[in-house]
């Protein structure tokens, strides 16, 4: 019993190092650079003229002016970034039940930026992680809002001008930086306790074992779509621990050569969204119509997922 303990506080000691490592050595460079990028061009008006140009196309998918932010938000922040849109979406009753819905499925299926970033420095292919990001996210938004929610009430359409309201402090630009790049630091030092209980599930699943069972059960079925058994770990753990939690798993699989970038990409467009308990719980917090209209937004988040998996098994 000594020895087994011993064996646990020599695992859990390496795990916290390595996920610390994780934390302000990989993930705090790309979300403190991020999160200043984005005040700047926030607080520059960037943001809002992208919002205007492209929300007569979002609505033909029924995602409202608003959305655009929703969605640079979970590109190139992170997964809880959308939260305070969201809570703008709720709050606002010219915007319909159906075009909330369909909101919520259109970010349910994006890529999250607090895993894309991290794991772009180990070989993830940015720029069509990104693009299948968007398709998906149309294709379930386009569903969502034309079968899956078509049941729920619908309102006129506004110009974006009268949706996307300005009403932020003006800031410098050494203010603008030094706010985005504390707001980023705050998200890697929330996100370290999660790195840290992901890297040590994986030391302890390895060290009983059960990677190399689950592995040789569920490794038959993958290799049939053509991804590795190596990859299993990373799948149970996105959808059972969540995004940051998975990138924390993969992280170790990557540095010490047990899964390709080839399998990366490959699983990516499966693994790589906000469609996770811990991810739902986050985003449902954003409002009263969020949690009530959560199923349709899953199914039609459910059937983008699909489409951006089904490109990176072909594109890769």
């Amino acid at each position: 019993m000594q020895d087994v303990m011993q064996e646990f506080l020599k695992i859990l000691f390496a795990s916290g190092q390595k996920g610390f490592e994780l934390a302000f050595f990989i993930l705090m460079p790309i979300m403190v650079l991020m999160m200043a990028i984005m005040r700047v061009l926030d607080q520059q008006g960037v943001l809002r003229r992208v919002a205007i140009y492209t929300a007569p196309v979002l609505l033909l998918f029924g995602i409202p002016g608003l959305g655009v932010f929703a969605i640079v938000q979970i590109l190139f922040v992170s997964f809880a970034a959308p939260v305070s849109t969201f809570r703008i979406l709720d709050q606002d009753e010219g915007i319909s039940d159906r075009k909330i819905a369909a909101s919520f499925a259109a970010i349910l299926c994006m890529s999250q930026a607090n895993a894309t970033l991290p794991l772009a420095a180990f070989g993830l292919n940015l720029p069509v992680t990104m693009a299948t990001s968007v398709i998906g996210g149309l294709v379930a938004a386009f569903l969502t809002y034309r079968i899956f929610a078509r049941h729920l009430p619908d309102s006129p359409e506004r110009s974006a001008e009268e949706e996307i309201g300005r009403n932020q402090k003006q800031q410098n630009l050494i203010q603008m930086i030094l706010s985005g790049g504390e707001e980023g630091f705050q998200l890697v030092l929330k996100a370290v306790p999660v790195l840290v209980l992901a890297v040590l599930l994986v030391n302890v699943l390895k060290a009983i074992g059960a990677i190399q069972f689950m592995e040789g059960l569920c490794g038959p079925v993958l290799s049939l779509a053509g991804i590795s058994a190596s990859s299993v770990l990373s799948i149970i753990t996105k959808y059972i621990a969540g995004g940051t939690a998975m990138m924390g798993a993969t992280l170790p699989l990557l540095q010490e050569h047990l899964m390709s970038s080839t399998d990366l990409n490959r699983i990516a467009g499966f693994t790589i969204n906000t469609l996770d308990p811990v991810g739902l719980a986050v985003l449902v917090s954003a409002g009263k119509r969020f949690s009530a209209f959560a199923m349709p937004a899953i199914k039609g988040a459910l059937a983008g997922i699909l489409v951006r998996g089904i490109l990176h098994l072909l594109i890769f």
